[in-house]
């Protein structure tokens, strides 16, 4: 039987998302996973942004660790000056998207006794977003590869936002997998990502 994924068209949809997330992240132990895991996933995506750097001075670097901290603390967006507003604001939304995410998915495995296998679907969802996020350049340059092979591989150079489209395709995927797990979650069973991976 091919059931066709249901799609996010009204706004109780998204009241449904709003409302779910926040039920979910009042309970504290959530809250802080989602926090955990904001933090985490933003440090990966800067990190894999700037990994020769983070290595080079912030890992083996001769600085004391302060100056370390200090190092690692201005790769983020909004402290440094790496990121321009728009990219800043793609990589924090992103990463506060996949700590929700998170935190939905282990409220609803945990209160309603699911076992991994049954909520792999939704963690599809998760785990494109994810990737898709890590970074614009990263994501450039797979995309560039993969060109060169079939001969277009200067096409990246037309991307109008410079590959923030990466971000915003990561967040996309997200809401997505956000309003699945939510829509899941309203029969006390998880549906997750309705596509077949």
């Amino acid at each position: 039987m091919n059931v066709r994924p249901r799609l996010p068209t009204r706004t109780r949809d998204w009241r449904l998302v709003a409302r779910t997330a926040r039920l979910v992240l009042t309970i504290p132990a959530y809250a802080v996973v989602g926090l955990v895991v904001a933090f985490v996933a933003l440090s990966v995506f800067v990190v894999s942004q700037n990994h020769r750097l983070f290595l080079d001075v912030v890992v083996g670097g001769a600085l004391p660790p302060a100056s370390r901290a200090t190092v690692f603390l201005e790769l983020f967006p909004f402290v440094g000056t790496i990121y321009a507003p728009a990219t800043g604001a793609a990589l924090v939304g992103v990463a506060a998207l996949v700590g929700v995410d998170v935190a939905m998915v282990a409220y609803h495995v945990r209160e309603h006794r699911l076992s991994v296998q049954e909520g792999s679907g939704s963690l599809a969802g998760l785990v494109l977003g994810t990737l898709g996020a890590g970074c614009a350049a990263c994501g450039s340059a797979v995309l560039a590869g993969l060109l060169s092979l079939v001969g277009a591989g200067g096409a990246l150079t037309l991307l109008p936002l410079d590959g923030l489209e990466f971000s915003l395709l990561a967040i996309g995927t997200l809401l997505l997998s956000l309003y699945w797990l939510a829509d899941g979650m309203r029969g006390g069973e998880i549906n997750g990502c309705p596509v077949d991976v």
